[in-house]
């Protein structure tokens, strides 16, 4: 992994240049920000810049023996760390699972822990790093370097160490080894054990443009530029969330088909109608409904301001878009609080596990007194 290979970033990437370059590169150090960004890619690039034998040009050569190993995740003074599961066993440690490991790192480069935990083959697990993870770093970085200067432990999600394995790696990070290099990457860097965060030199990554969110998912998916702009606007920065929810389109679509039908049953007040479409959001299941609520919060606010006619300003697909060239207009300043204030408080209800069928057609009874303000 190349700096040139991650997206966006320009200054994290030139500050890290500069450490690595003016040989002022700490001990400890923690990518921190929200999950989907980049960071464990930035982190890669880091770990491959400081090993390449041949730099230039602000970045790896790509081409050296070393820069061939990390490639393949074979680089003989990389250690890569990482939550695992016992799963069954006495213990567990991230070499159990490394080829999983390298796997996910292909297929999913921007980090997705529920992806790894599949990968882990228990999707009701708590990954975490265990006393045994600490001990093992310990004997492989006494070790001297083999193939360069520099040892490097790679870890991700430093925030799933459990008691016993931060305080043995605190230890590490107080006395640091000659020759060695950690580098943490964490989605959560408040769940870190305080003694260990406040000792580690900190580069944020923050959230990325929803311009460089959309490109991607249009030169990578090949999404229409307008669905694109519409999905980078609701991942709020994360080319992760951006990939899943692209993803769940159809969800989308369906979604899209219950907030229409709700809308035009309530202006025709249609009550027998809505309580089949009541009953009919009610068998989606709560998380899912909790899903659907949001979305519809979502179209309201974009509805509302799809008025201003400043296109610039809206994040809608194309068949959201035309849903709401014609819906737009009954929603105004008079009820567009009112009614985000009743999806609101369905959601609210919903997540404290109230009836669904009565939920909802609560909201659609509501939703024909308010569309008519």
């Amino acid at each position: 992994m190349r700096f040139a290979d991650v997206i966006a970033h320009e200054g994290v990437k030139e500050r890290l240049r500069a450490l690595v370059d003016n040989g002022r590169l700490p001990h400890a150090l923690l990518l921190e920000g929200p999950a989907g960004v980049g960071k464990f890619a930035m982190a890669r690039a880091l770990a491959q810049y400081i090993h390449c034998e041949n730099r230039h040009d602000g970045d790896s050569c790509g081409v050296c023996p070393a820069c061939v190993q990390h490639s393949t995740f074979n680089h003989v003074d990389l250690i890569y760390s990482f939550p695992v599961l016992k799963n069954g066993k006495s213990q567990a440690v991230s070499d159990d699972y490394i080829g999983e490991f390298r796997e996910f790192i292909t297929l999913s480069p921007f980090m997705d822990p529920e992806e790894w935990q599949k990968s882990l083959g228990n999707v009701n697990g708590q990954p975490q790093m265990y006393v045994e993870e600490s001990q093992d770093i310990l004997r492989k970085l006494a070790f001297t370097a083999r193939a360069s200067n520099t040892k490097i432990v790679l870890m991700w999600l430093p925030e799933k160490m459990n008691v016993q394995c931060a305080n043995k790696m605190l230890k590490l990070i107080e006395e640091p080894l000659p020759g060695t290099s950690l580098i943490f990457v964490s989605d959560n860097p408040r769940e870190i054990l305080p003694t260990i965060y406040s000792r580690l030199q900190r580069v944020e990554m923050r959230r990325l443009g929803d311009d460089i969110v959309a490109r991607h998912l249009v030169d990578t998916l090949g999404m229409p530029e307008a669905d694109a702009r519409s999905v980078a606007h609701v991942a709020q920065g994360s080319i992760l969330s951006a990939e899943k929810e692209a993803r769940m389109s159809k969800e989308t679509d369906q979604f899209l088909e219950f907030f229409t039908r709700l809308m035009r049953l309530a202006y025709q007040r249609k009550i027998g109608l809505l309580k089949i479409w009541a009953n009919e959001v009610a068998g989606l299941g709560r998380e899912q409904e909790g899903r659907f609520l949001e979305y519809c919060q979502r179209l309201v606010r974009e509805n509302f301001i799809y008025n201003l006619r400043m296109p610039q300003l809206n994040y809608l697909n194309q068949a959201e878009a035309q849903f709401s060239s014609r819906f737009s207009p009954f929603i105004n300043e008079r009820n567009a609080e009112k009614i985000m204030a009743q999806f609101n408080l369905a959601q609210t209800d919903i997540a404290a596990n109230g009836n669904a069928k009565i939920i909802f057609f609560d909201l659609a009874v509501k939703m024909i007194l308010l569309l008519k303000q």
